[in-house]
């Protein structure tokens, strides 16, 4: 019995001094995970000093429940986000643009790009459309080195992140009674592209394609945008859309014209009946409060 008892304890002892060296990563001498693929071991140098996870293994909260009979005002928004300003900058960080992360997620199957025919996201676009999204194809001559030859060539210009200027968002403030809060969510975002004539004089701007951003978040929430302030505090997309840390100006409230603020007012005119807008929202809600 006493046997059994001592055989029983070494045993119990060699599984409990087993188990940390099974759960922990294999690690080189640089300190970098090995990681095995198909029985070979692939050796990566880690451009860090310690491995990030947070962001891929984090969870994105869902919204509360909305009633149709809390919510007694709303109204709907469309404002700008230019990239140009500094606040924004983080849209346009080279390893990964916004926009990619867009892209990139539609070409996988992973969400869903809408047309511009509307801002209601009605007409899904096929992954081939998503492809072609910003190209344009070209015809230049070329000349034969050996014979010179005269040729046409067709070129293919794809995409360039650079030309992204700015953002249309579409979003929905109202107050719930449930909670006494104003709130707002966002619907839709749309990339705004500039179109010129040959000469390089500015035509017009155009939405390029409308992401639901509701379906959005879950890809947003594990692609982080640059924090200025701290590498190592990075941010999701979904953190910074949320807590709503980008500088815009209101372009279009909904109303009974249907119309954009540019087409009633003009010049400076714009910003101030944008600002108009803003307080006139800010100003509801404070005189809902009586003390």
């Amino acid at each position: 019995m006493k046997l059994n008892l001592k055989l029983l304890s070494i045993w119990f002892v060699c599984i409990t001094l087993g188990l940390p060296a099974i759960a922990q990563p294999v690690l080189n001498e640089s300190g970098s995970e090995v990681e095995s693929e198909n029985g070979v071991e692939a050796d990566t140098p880690r451009d860090d000093v310690y491995d990030r996870h947070l962001m891929e293994e984090k969870i994105v909260l869902s919204y509360d429940h909305l009633r149709e009979a809390d919510v007694f005002w709303e109204k709907r928004i469309w404002r700008v986000i230019d990239v140009r300003e500094k606040m924004n900058k983080p849209f346009v960080y080279p390893e990964l643009p916004f926009i990619n992360i867009l892209l990139e997620s539609s070409m996988s199957g992973e969400i869903t790009l809408y047309s511009t025919i509307d801002d209601k996201f009605t007409s899904p676009l096929t992954v081939d459309e998503v492809s072609s999204i910003g190209t344009s194809v070209d015809t230049i001559i070329t000349f034969d080195p050996d014979t010179y030859e005269e040729k046409i060539k067709v070129v293919r210009n794809d995409l360039n992140w650079e030309d992204i200027k700015r953002f249309r968002v579409k979003e929905v403030w109202f107050f719930d009674e449930e909670t006494s809060m104003m709130q707002v969510r966002i619907l839709g975002i749309a990339p705004l592209k500039e179109e010129f004539d040959d000469n390089g004089n500015f035509k017009f701007e155009y939405p390029m394609f409308w992401a639901y951003y509701p379906d959005c978040r879950e890809i947003l929430a594990r692609n982080y945008a640059f924090n200025p302030m701290n590498d190592a505090q990075r941010m999701s997309w979904e953190d910074m859309l949320e807590m709503r840390y980008f500088a815009s100006y209101i372009m279009k409230e909904s109303n009974v014209y249907d119309r954009r603020i540019q087409d009633y007012k003009s010049g400076i005119d714009i910003l101030f009946e944008a600002e108009k807008v803003k307080e006139g929202i800010f100003n509801f809600e404070h005189d809902l409060w009586t003390f």
